[in-house]
């Protein structure tokens, strides 16, 4: 291992040799973007340019234009470069109509989005399925472009992906209760390719290269919402983080023969329960969360009959947690411990 050796999330992608992609978040960004500039400026912008949450500035190439008066749709050809993602090459479109001054940015579900029909999603029932960061990145791009071309910023956006319904019947959202397609998802904006041995093999380098540079304490994330989180919380380096992705028996079995002096496991709650109970591998293909167990470990932190039938009963993990939340029954710290 020699002193040039990077570590962290980008070295770990570059070392797998596979290529990232677009989310649907992203495309719905650039549908969005090129469709409010064309209601404003006259002219669809193609290439579209946007600005994801870590500064990158991808270009994408339009794929569909209609502008009538006060309307205007735009569509992408989603790219999700070396990931088997069931939504590499649908059509992702955004239509966007004036609303009133003060009406601020609404969102609908258009022909191929699902819509939330039960509790314990981060969205209440009734709305699109637009998750909260694609929603924020939407709103930051339509104030920009209302600041550059003098609109007022109050828009309603549809979003819709062609065929969407139908790809939806080979994802989780139908036992979700996220009805009617897809969801529109991503909190980077990029969609980072998981190849089992590639990847595996690039966590076995990333903790060899925090060896290497005396890292003490490491952190195995699972994305990059967890990995943001852990370094607010410990202020650990780059070269100390470890993108495992859904892969937590690779890093839990390389640092057992490889030690550091402290190991934190980070990620969503859901993910996590997988791991409490067992699970090593937390694909949802591969792995699904146990109410069960969740039940049980609420019952052990006081939670009386009925509430724990709640439990075994939820819609999602996170409604579980919820549920436990409200009770005062610490079911995050149980599943941690």
């Amino acid at each position: 291992m020699t002193g040039a050796a990077r570590g962290g999330r980008g070295a770990q992608l570059e070392h797998t040799g596979l290529r990232p992609g677009w989310t649907t978040g992203a495309c719905a960004t650039a549908a969005t973007t090129a469709a409010y500039t064309a209601l404003l400026a006259g002219d669809f912008p193609d290439p579209v340019t946007i600005t994801l949450p870590r500064g990158q500035t991808p270009s994408f190439a339009l794929a569909a234009e209609e502008l009538t008066d006060g309307r205007a749709t735009a569509g992408v050809v989603k790219d999700a470069g070396d990931d088997p993602d069931v939504t590499h090459g649908a059509l992702v479109r955004a239509t966007v109509r004036l609303l009133p001054a003060g009406s601020g940015v609404v969102f609908r579900a258009g022909p191929g989005v699902g819509t939330v029909t039960r509790p314990g999603l981060p969205l209440p029932v009734g709305e699109p399925a637009v998750n909260p960061v694609p929603r924020q990145l939407m709103r930051d791009h339509v104030a920009r472009v209302a600041e550059r071309y003098g609109g007022s910023g109050d828009v309603e956006i549809t979003v819709s992906v062609d065929d969407g319904e139908e790809i939806a019947r080979s994802t989780w959202n139908p036992r979700l209760g996220i009805l009617g397609g897809l969801s529109v998802l991503g909190t980077t904006g990029i969609v980072v390719p998981y190849s089992c041995s590639a990847w595996i093999d690039s966590i076995r380098r990333g903790v060899d290269v925090a060896r290497a540079a005396g890292r003490r304490h490491v952190a195995g994330c699972t994305g990059s919402t967890s990995e943001r989180t852990v370094v607010e919380e410990y202020g650990l380096p780059e070269d100390a983080l470890l993108d495992m992705g859904d892969f937590a028996g690779a890093v839990l079995k390389y640092v057992r023969r490889h030690p550091v002096d402290r190991l934190t496991v980070c990620g969503g709650f859901a993910k996590l329960s997988k791991l409490a109970a067992g699970h090593l591998d937390l694909h949802s293909a591969r792995s699904q969360v146990d109410k069960a167990f969740l039940a049980g470990l609420a019952r052990r932190g006081g939670a009386d009959a009925a509430l724990a039938a709640e439990v075994a009963g939820a819609n999602t993990g996170l409604a579980a947690l919820q549920l436990c939340r409200a009770a005062g029954v610490p079911l995050g710290d149980l599943v941690a411990t």
